[in-house]
């Protein structure tokens, strides 16, 4: 009796940033810039790449996708917590936090998929330049991004459909601003083996995995440089790659370090590690792109101007 009590939850409580009313207020604020700031930014790229024939290009292709997964991974978790903090609520649905976990999951696995395609990418162009167009041909690109939404769409969905099958007390409440699979195993009222076993399995497959696919590449990048004797030939072959290793290392670390820190297990600091990988991250992207790459920089004052003619 006491197990079919547990499954008749309909609802879930986050816990949120902060419980001070007077900080409500400029929390809605600041996430509303961000939010506002990481839409706007990530659409102008995707309208630059639109725009410019320049820019057709398979790394371009990548950055285009690249930049609207960010657009949704950050629509998957701000807009629900502007919504409670606007009406003074914490509470979430059981079916919408289950959506929610599936819809980040899918995001988040997809941000470091495409991240991996382009470091395979950059790893083409560097070290068989002469082969690039051949084997960076729109047909390769075109099966990479599909296959990548099947994975991760198999993967978050057995996450999802497992989930379904834990019990939750009455009032659960989730110590996060968002539902987020670590948290809700948690909270849950019945045996996670299974459920623990599978997120140790999708964390290697979406990932470790990636992760290493990038420094492989690297790796392979970085010896074919050494064998180039001129300076000027290695910074200029290398400068290709200094916003995608930004973008990298801005994922990876804040994501690695919030699950790798002595800290992490606290709330508090997880809400606030969270915050950096699910917000910032997306939001320095378009940044980090239009000002550490010509191409982008120029297609966006090409924009610009066509723009002011209108």
């Amino acid at each position: 009796m006491e197990a079919e009590n547990h499954t008749r939850v309909s609802e879930f409580f986050l816990q949120g940033l902060s419980d001070d009313p007077e900080l409500q207020p400029l929390l809605f604020g600041l996430f509303l810039f961000m939010y506002l700031v990481t839409v706007l930014g990530n659409l102008l790229i995707i309208l630059a790449i639109l725009s410019d024939s320049h820019l057709h290009t398979p790394m371009y292709f990548f950055l285009s996708n690249l930049s609207s997964v960010d657009i949704c991974f950050i629509s998957t978790t701000i807009p629900k917590m502007l919504l409670n903090i606007q009406a003074h609520s914490k509470d979430i649905s059981y079916t919408g936090c289950l959506i929610q976990v599936y819809f980040f999951m899918i995001f988040a696995g997809m941000d470091g998929f495409l991240l991996t395609v382009m470091a395979y990418d950059r790893f083409v162009a560097i070290c068989h330049p002469l082969r690039y167009t051949i084997i960076m041909n729109p047909r390769l690109c075109g099966l990479l991004v599909p296959v990548c939404w099947f994975i991760i769409f198999c993967v978050s969905l057995i996450h999802v459909l497992l989930m379904r099958q834990l019990t939750f007390c009455p009032g659960t409440e989730i110590p996060h601003f968002f539902c987020e699979v670590v948290q809700i195993l948690k909270v849950a009222c019945s045996d996670t083996l299974i459920n623990n076993i599978f997120l140790y399995v999708s964390t290697a497959i979406l990932g470790v995995f990636p992760l290493l696919g990038i420094l492989f590449s690297y790796s392979l990048i970085v010896s074919s440089l050494m064998r180039i004797s001129s300076a000027a030939g290695k910074h200029k072959a290398f400068s290709t790659c200094g916003s995608h290793l930004s973008v990298v290392s801005l994922y990876y670390g804040t994501s690695l370090g919030l699950y790798f820190s002595p800290s992490a297990t606290h709330s508090s600091q997880s809400s606030v590690g969270s915050v950096m990988y699910t917000v910032v991250t997306p939001m320095l992207n378009p940044f980090i792109y239009s000002l550490r790459n010509k191409d982008v920089k120029g297609a966006l004052g090409r924009l610009h101007s066509r723009a002011l003619c209108l």
